[in-house]
């Protein structure tokens, strides 16, 4: 019986992936939803009907655990009919999904199927001369761009890598090993399919400029105190040189007038 069970379920998920596949290139469009990492999306199911007997979700990984209710452990959950709801998103979130619905008609089981594009996007702020690591470089990632020169540029690609010395690609990172100030703008990882999976805007940090502007203000407030205190001993000494030259002129005009006349040995000769 367990051998049964198991054999079972191995068809089921063989089935599921065949789905996933056949939805995949058929050229069904999928809806784009979008979401900000560490957010939740929602991916709206648009059947209004109470009589869902079921509802399955399946992505590139496999079949996700959708529960019944927000209150459940897990991170995807049912919201009113059938709607789906993602919460606290990360980039490995990112792709496509089917979402199989299965309602009573009548007296037959049908079933609806709908299919999304998630796209998840984020923004950070870096120093100038750090690091910066972007966790991204997921299975389904085939290639990343950039418009930080003013045009989408492509610096990693799936079998090659980093097209800079300036980058490298380690356990589904993509690494800036310092990012500098024409590094800032907007890196976005395609599928193979030129499908949109993650954007992340990155700018330089505001600290830095801040920094600088606080430096050059204090370096302004200690030059003022110290110009001040030089101009008050300046004018402290010419002061006190004006007043030793008029004590020392009053002190030779008053020997002049205690010595009128000429000594007397003068005099005789």
């Amino acid at each position: 019986m367990e051998e049964m069970s198991e054999k079972f379920l191995i068809r089921f998920r063989c089935l599921n992936l065949l789905l996933l596949c056949l939805v995949y290139h058929s050229g069904n469009t999928s809806k784009p939803v979008s979401g900000k990492k560490g957010g939740n999306v929602t991916l709206t199911c648009e059947h209004e009907a109470n009589n869902i007997v079921h509802i399955d979700l399946i992505s590139e990984s496999g079949e996700t655990d959708v529960c019944q209710d927000e209150e459940c452990s897990g991170r995807v959950f049912k919201e009113g009919n059938c709607d789906v709801v993602i919460k606290n998103l990360i980039f490995s979130d990112a792709g496509k999904y089917i979402l199989r619905i299965y309602y009573n008609n009548q007296t037959e089981l049908e079933r609806l199927i709908r299919t999304y594009q998630l796209h998840i996007h984020d923004e950070i702020t870096v120093k100038i001369g750090k690091p910066l690591k972007l966790h991204v470089l997921w299975a389904n990632a085939d290639k990343v761009e950039t418009n930080s020169s003013g045009e989408w540029k492509e610096v990693w690609k799936k079998g090659h890598g980093v097209w800079s010395d300036r980058m490298n690609d380690t356990d589904g990172n993509l690494t800036i090993k310092a990012f500098l100030a024409s590094d800032a703008g907007s890196y976005r990882v395609l599928d193979s399919e030129g499908e949109i999976l993650i954007t992340v805007t990155i700018t330089e940090s505001e600290k830095q400029s801040t920094e600088k502007l606080d430096d050059t203000e204090q370096h302004k407030n200690w030059i003022v105190p110290v110009v001040v205190c030089l101009v008050i001993l300046v004018v402290l000494i010419v002061i006190s040189v004006i007043i030793w030259r008029r004590r020392h002129r009053g002190y030779e005009q008053g020997r002049v007038q205690e010595n009128p006349e000429p000594p007397q040995e003068l005099e005789e000769l």
